[in-house]
């Protein structure tokens, strides 16, 4: 991401992001969570639309987190870029 600022700092070893670092991250996280215990508790036995649900809701969060990750998405060993 190179034209603002970073939501997600980016993971020290591995792929992905890591913790939000300003407050449009923790807002995004805290959505998603709210949307994965309120669908988890509405359709509580209904596994369909549960998973209609989730399954956008989590492609939407990941696509947002890896836009808005310092550094972007991509494998890192460790050591300090």
């Amino acid at each position: 991401m190179d034209d603002g600022q970073a939501w997600f700092s980016a993971k020290r070893c591995g792929f992905g992001s890591g913790l939000p670092i300003s407050w449009q991250g923790w807002a995004v996280t805290i959505l998603y969570l709210a949307v994965v215990l309120g669908s988890a508790i509405l359709f509580d036995d209904r596994w369909r639309p549960l998973a209609a649900t989730l399954i956008p809701a989590t492609l939407l969060f990941m696509l947002v987190c890896a836009r808005t990750t310092k550094g972007g998405w991509r494998w890192r060993w460790g050591n300090e870029d």
